[in-house]
């Protein structure tokens, strides 16, 4: 679904991104692990058209993306939730979840599948996003870059901190979707175990590279945990 290819992106006269490439799969979760600084969301920003990279290529479902804008990114099926979730703290629960249908026609109806994934934003749908808890806002950033159907979803840090309940939560919701084999997951991480417990395949990043990789199954054989300890 996704083929990233020799990345290079600079900060002024830093190399923040050094030759990364790799491919997320339909149907699978590819976490990328690391210090932080090592350059995990300036990856994501860049997947995301936010800044721009240097050298390299993006591919989406075959489509080269490299110079693609970021609407025009969520509208080729890109959902992407932020780290710290920055969701509309003045807008209603529902009307945060329309910004997600902002690539469709209008009046396209909110998919009642949120609801079922996120039992708690039905519950709250007239409520201010910013008078929900760390953990229900976190859900309604999910919720909003799941609302337009998206072909790979990308998730920044989203345990960072949430309540353990609400981790569980969000974890099923991963794996589920995962499953169902009609989209690719990346999902940058701190968290060794709930990433573990969800990685397909998993990256390792060291200053701006890709130091390591492999599957899921393998991340404790390879010694992945001692790689990412801060």
């Amino acid at each position: 679904m996704l083929k990233v290819d020799s990345l290079n992106q600079y900060y002024g006269g830093s190399h923040i991104l050094r030759n990364v490439g790799f491919e997320a799969k339909l149907g699978e979760v590819t976490v990328v692990l690391g210090r932080n600084g090592v350059g995990k969301t300036t990856l994501l920003k860049s997947l995301m058209g936010v800044v721009p990279v240097k050298t390299g290529t993006v591919q989406l479902d075959g489509a080269d993306i490299t110079r693609a804008t970021p609407y025009e990114r969520v509208r080729r099926g890109i959902g992407y939730v932020p780290q710290g979730r920055e969701i509309f703290s003045r807008l209603t629960v529902q009307e945060n979840l329309r910004m997600g249908l902002a690539v469709k026609p209008g009046g396209t109806a909110i998919p009642a599948e949120l609801f079922e994934l996120f039992p708690v934003l039905k519950q709250m749908l007239e409520r201010r996003g910013g008078d929900l808890s760390g953990g229900q806002q976190q859900q309604l950033a999910i919720g909003r870059a799941l609302a337009a159907g998206p072909k790979l979803l990308i998730l920044d840090e989203p345990t960072e901190g949430i309540q353990p309940s609400i981790i569980k939560d969000i974890g099923r919701v991963i794996r589920m979707l995962a499953d169902r084999k009609t989209m690719a997951i990346i999902l940058v991480e701190q968290y060794y175990d709930f990433a573990a417990e969800l990685a397909d395949q998993y990256l390792v990043m060291e200053r701006g590279e890709i130091i390591a990789r492999g599957r899921g199954a393998d991340m404790e054989a390879d010694g992945v945990r001692q790689r990412v300890a801060i």
